[in-house]
């Protein structure tokens, strides 16, 4: 593809580039007859659709290769090996109707099953067993290996019921006498307790609605002179509330989560992930997220043979429920998406879906949709169309961000006790990117660098909500990405030219505010002034009216703070890094780059700048060790000699300092040092406030950490008071339900109650 690119010649590129909305159909015509005439772009349109030339077409030979290496594996006891390798299989067996082998299928199923039991995988085990059973209701191996699972969920009548049928069918004498063994161990089971069924998620069915919650907000599209078309609503809007949800139009997974992520939902796929029945590139967690990107019913009992349809009339109750159980996996599923089947038209032996570029296949799914609604308005302009949607694609998708800790809870049981070594690692609460989509309503929030709402998403649904006061017809802006205390101001406005293409102008890039003063200073060599000294900035005052603010070719000019705001404590901070970008002098003065903005001072920035680099380059290397059993004592030594020299040349409330501290709290974690880790934990925690806001989710992540370390030091009330200020953070964020989202904030809610409640009765 980069070679045909190569081949347009320069005057075409440049002709598509100042193209106009009147001439863009005569230039994208154009560039089709140029490289229809090429050979070499043939031969790549040949590669991407021709069924022959496909990676993705599924074969019986490949499928049965899959399965002899995972037999081979599982008989070696490598069942991780195993599991993955019958995954392929099935992955790979041709599953349409007019070709599928039942009992190979069903064969698989059960033997990836039972990979899954022996790994402690009960619900997975089950959810196969169920497969196998609907595709080959005779196949005695999976009733026996489901009733096997039921015992081990302590569904003992269930079990119990799929052994006796296991035993009717069972033609073998040793193979009755173990079955029956098996029933007699249950008998005495059977007035236990049961355990709760797996076969269905019912009881979850409602759960994406009820952390969605319910929202009666009224939104408007309004128009602004600096944004264009934007939301806003007629009357106020309360912190935390829920402002809109919306199913995308078209989205797909992330390059980096294919091969771990439901291509429909984009949920984590579990160990029984189901796959297209026609070719081998889509992965879903369940049958009914295929059917639902595939447009595709995949009618299992077509494939039973006369003889195994006898069978149905002793055994339809459980048939059923085999086949519904396959439907009700994922409760995301149960909501009522639109009905997109967006992997259809690429599914069939090509495989340029896995090829193209995302916004190129998000372009085509949003093509495909509208010539299946409205073919004749659509293919006489499909060419100027795509061109549009590309274009629009590019600066109006949105990412689909999960959050990685919500899945790995399980490793935190209740009756466990957190201490230095069982503490919830740091990597766990970030945020993965798993997904792009485009929302219709969705793209028209507008940014803001300090954003008043908050967008999130449940699977692939899009919500909405309000994290501050809003008054009535205040613009409701989200971010997209670059946010104050995260970039300064021109490396937030470079980033957003360079992605979105346009220059932010929101409040935060047109007021003079705290942290981006801060966030990259260096320290005044002054030991008593906290003023800021920056790198490679001009600040030019405009007498009492503003500040010019620019590095290389890019300037801004920034309004001057009022004193008399809501938010004193900020602006009272300014005064104290940067008086002289306040002082009314009536004339026009000039800052240049290494002088203090608030006394005037001159840094050596050479030497400064060569001091940071070198205590930084000591804090990574001690960073990178902190996955090693122990951190070298060395190493650590080094690297709180250099977080000292780190504070003596950047600024108290430098972004380089707060990370350091993070860094070295995480080390003396894994040392076992829970007091040290406290210490320098406050420490960034601290600096983070005045770079962000005492409320920013970012500060409710630190918290976590906070709370985590103090509930190993056995101090519940400190850790009470640090949950509670999470829950005030994640509500406005995430609603109040957001402890079902976040269960690991639910754990340590509790495990802190119960510290705090005894340390009080002692």
């Amino acid at each position: 593809m980069e070679k045909v690119k190569s081949l347009i010649p320069n005057d075409l590129k440049k002709a598509i580039a100042e193209s106009t909305p009147e001439n863009l159909l005569r230039t994208c015509s154009s560039l089709l007859e140029f490289l229809r005439s090429l050979p070499q772009f043939q031969q790549v349109i040949m590669e991407l659709t021709d069924p022959e030339m496909a990676l993705c077409q599924k074969g019986k030979e490949k499928a049965l290769d899959f399965k002899i290496k995972g037999n081979d594996c599982f008989s070696k006891g490598d069942l991780h090996q195993a599991l993955g390798f019958y995954s392929q299989a099935l992955r790979h067996i041709p599953m349409t109707s007019n070709d599928m082998e039942a009992n190979l299928i069903a064969t698989l199923y059960i033997n990836r099953a039972f990979s899954m039991h022996k790994l402690g995988l009960f619900e997975e085990c089950l959810r196969d067993c169920n497969r196998a059973i609907a595709l080959s209701p005779s196949y005695v191996k999976a009733w026996y290996r489901r009733g096997k699972v039921n015992a081990s969920l302590h569904n003992y009548r269930a079990a119990v019921h799929d052994l006796e049928i296991a035993l009717s069918m069972e033609g073998t004498s040793s193979g009755k006498g173990n079955i029956k063994e098996e029933l007699k161990m249950l008998q005495g089971k059977l007035d236990s307790t049961e355990g709760p069924s797996i076969s269905s998620n019912d009881g979850d069915d409602n759960k994406l609605a009820s952390l969605a919650g319910s929202h009666d907000v009224v939104l408007k599209c309004v128009s602004t002179p600096t944004k264009g078309r934007g939301m806003a609503s007629p009357k106020d809007i309360h912190p935390a509330s829920l402002l809109h949800t919306e199913e995308p139009i078209a989205a797909i997974v992330t390059k980096s989560c294919r091969e771990t992520h439901c291509h429909f939902c984009f949920n984590e796929v579990p160990a029984d992930t189901f796959f297209c029945p026609t070719c081998t590139i889509p992965i879903y967690c369940s049958q009914r997220c295929q059917e639902l990107a595939g447009g595709e019913y995949l009618c299992w009992s077509q494939a039973c043979s006369p003889a195994e349809k006898n069978h149905a009339a002793d055994f339809a109750e459980c048939f059923a429920g085999a086949i519904s159980a396959n439907y009700t996996k994922d409760v995301s599923t149960k909501v009522n998406f639109k009905h997109v089947p967006e992997h259809r038209h690429e599914c069939g032996g090509t495989h340029w879906s896995a090829v193209l570029p995302s916004d190129i296949v998000l372009a085509g799914r949003i093509m495909a949709k509208c010539i299946a609604k409205r073919s004749s308005e659509v293919s006489n302009s499909a060419e100027t169309l795509l061109v549009l949607l590309i274009c629009q694609i590019k600066v109006n998708s949105m990412a689909i961000v999960h959050i990685q800790s919500a899945d790995r809870v399980a490793n935190f049981k209740k009756d466990q006790k957190l201490s230095a070594t069982n503490i919830m690692p740091i990597s766990s609460i970030e945020q993965v990117r798993v997904g792009q989509a485009i929302y219709s309503t969705g793209s028209f929030f507008n940014h803001s660098c300090q954003p008043n709402i908050h967008a999130y998403f449940l699977s692939r649904t899009l919500l909405i909500r309000s994290t501050e006061l809003v008054p009535a017809w205040c613009p409701l802006e989200l971010s997209y990405g670059p946010q104050v205390g995260q970039m300064d101001l021109l490396e937030r406005q470079k980033s957003l030219e360079e992605q979105y293409f346009f220059k932010c102008q929101c409040l935060s890039c047109s007021k003079l505010n705290l942290s981006d003063l801060v966030i990259s200073a260096f320290h005044c060599p002054q030991s008593n002034c906290l003023g800021a000294v920056v790198e490679m900035t001009h600040h030019k005052v405009f007498g009492d009216d503003f500040v010019q603010v620019s590095r290389a070719s890019r300037v801004c000019k920034l309004s001057l703070p009022n004193f008399t705001s809501h938010k004193v404590s900020n602006n009272e901070d300014i005064g104290k890094v940067a008086i002289k970008l306040l002082q009314k002098s009536g004339f026009t003065s000039h800052i240049n780059p290494g002088y203090c903005l608030n006394c005037g001072s001159l840094l050596e920035m050479d030497s400064a700048i060569a001091a940071t680099n070198n205590a930084m380059s000591s804090i990574n290397r001690m960073k990178d060790s902190v996955f090693l059993e122990e951190v070298p004592q060395v190493i650590m030594s080094n690297a709180l000699k250099s977080l000292s020299c780190l504070r003596s040349v950047k600024h108290p409330y430098s972004k380089a300092v707060a990370q350091s501290e993070d860094y070295i709290a995480e080390a003396f974690v894994r040392m076992g040092d829970l007091e040290s880790a406290m210490k320098h934990c406050k420490a960034s925690i601290k600096i983070l406030e005045k770079l962000y806001h005492t409320e920013h989710i970012v500060i409710g992540h630190e918290l976590i950490k906070l709370a985590t370390i103090q509930l190993s030091l056995g101090d519940g009330t400190s850790a009470v008071n640090s949950v509670k200020q999470v829950d005030v953070i994640f509500s406005l964020y995430y609603g109040a339900n957001m402890t079902k989202r976040f269960p690991y904030i639910g754990f340590l809610r509790e495990q802190a109650v119960i510290l705090a409640s005894c340390a009080t009765s002692i």
